[in-house]
């Protein structure tokens, strides 16, 4: 695994910590959560700048994208116990195949 794709990863990870900390900021009432929104999502955006001088636009954004609501799907699921359709594995599961295609059809796989 190349540094661009560990830095678009680490940018992953900071994506889905802002959209957790969505939801415990409970509408921006709750001070910590609602600053580290902004926090996190600055530090992911700077690795996904970072990320995309090696790495086609198209495809790291499809990855960020698609491995954070993976991502924000399951937390949700397990953490704030939304429901678990088979639909919404299945829909999940088009996503990262979706994905993959577009890394295989640019090379960057």
């Amino acid at each position: 695994m190349g540094t661009s794709w560990l830095v678009l990863f680490v940018g992953i990870v900071f994506e889905v910590g802002a959209s957790i900390c969505l939801k415990l900021s409970q509408g921006f009432t709750r001070p910590l959560p609602s600053v580290l929104i902004f926090v996190l999502m600055g530090l992911s955006l700077a690795c996904d700048a970072v990320a995309v001088k090696k790495l086609d636009v198209s495809v790291a954004y499809a990855v960020w994208a698609s491995v954070g609501t993976a991502m924000v799907t399951l937390i949700g699921i397990f953490l704030f116990k939304e429901p678990a359709h088979w639909l919404k594995f299945a829909s999940l599961a088009l996503i990262v195949l979706g994905v993959v295609g577009l890394a295989f059809s640019s090379g960057q796989h």
